[in-house]
This record gives structure tokens, sequence and C-alpha cells, in this order.
């Protein structure tokens, strides 16, 4: 059974040039796997696909895809430090355009290191 208190971190980088700085102070706290996946926002789909939205891209800087997804099981002890972490490197999360992050309970995990997923069974 997965430890009590592991928590999936979900965070959304509006820039994607402080990944770096982000994984390396995951590293810091512990946080030794995430996956990565670009992404784009409602609001970058819509000032390019559906004219009527065509104005939002004014508000808009870059090529699409823009940010940056970050998916990492975590220890619930690491929570509060990663998020503190993000709006560090980030700026306010409550700033518009910065990013959002947001935090789930896992049930149950496989195929991560036995501290966080489930613990090997003997033969």
């Amino acid at each position: 059974m997965t430890q009590p208190g592991t928590r999936l971190l979900v965070a959304v980088i509006n820039d994607p040039e402080k990944l770096d700085e982000i994984l390396s102070g995951f590293l810091e706290l512990g946080v030794t796997g995430a996956t990565i996946v670009d992404s784009e926002g409602m609001g970058r789909m819509l000032s390019h696909d559906i004219p009527i939205f065509a104005g939002l891209q004014a508000f808009l800087s870059g090529s699409r895809p823009q940010n940056r997804m970050i998916f990492s099981v975590v220890p619930e002890s690491v929570v509060d430090p990663a998020l503190a972490l993000l709006q560090e490197v980030c700026g306010s999360l409550a700033s518009p355009a910065t990013g959002i992050a947001f935090v789930l309970p896992v049930e149950r995990v496989v195929g991560l290191a036995p501290e966080l997923g489930d613990q090997p069974t003997a033969p």
C-alpha cells in the first residue's frame, strides 16, 4: 500500500525558462522524480483558433505551447516547501499568467521507489 500522506503535486508554469531552477530546487527538497509535459492554456488556444477571441493574443506573447506542466508524487512533508519554492521562483501564483499549482491525495502508486510506492512483496 502507498505510504500515508503521499500527494500528487501538479504545477503549471507559464515561464518555461524557470523550469530548470524549479527542478533544481525540487532536488534540494528531496524530490527525485517528476514528469514534465508541454502544455497550453485555454486563453492561448482560444486566441489562436477562434477568431472572436483573437484580441486575447495581444495579452499573450510567444509561440505555442508556452507552459510546462510538472507532475510529481511526493510525501506530504514536501508539499509546503515545494509550493513555497514555486512561488519563490515564479512569483506569486495569485498573479495572473504566472502559473497554478495544486495537490491531490494519492491512494495508490505502483512503479515508484519503495518510500513512496507499493512495498515489494516477498516471494
